[in-house]
């Protein structure tokens, strides 16, 4: 029970530190255009946000993969 209630706290942490930082994480990713497109889905504290990128594998024209974390929201601001 005591591993559970850890888990909820964690999951509750994590969400509002996405909510309050405006990061999404990487969901996943996916080629596109002929190889030249790189499609990344982040998972945000509020929707799923679809990232376009131009793809190279040697990285010196785009990215060679999606990153891990993005900011892909506004900051939630009270002021």
């Amino acid at each position: 029970m005591r591993y559970l209630i850890r888990i909820a706290a964690l999951l509750v942490v994590a969400w509002g530190a996405l909510l309050f930082s405006g990061y999404g994480i990487l969901i996943g990713s996916h080629e596109n255009a002929a190889g030249l497109g790189l499609q990344c889905r982040y998972l945000t504290a509020r929707q799923v946000v679809n990232a376009q990128f131009i793809h190279s594998d040697s990285g010196l024209i785009g990215m060679t993969a999606c990153p891990v974390l993005r900011k892909s929201e506004t900051v939630v601001d009270n002021g």
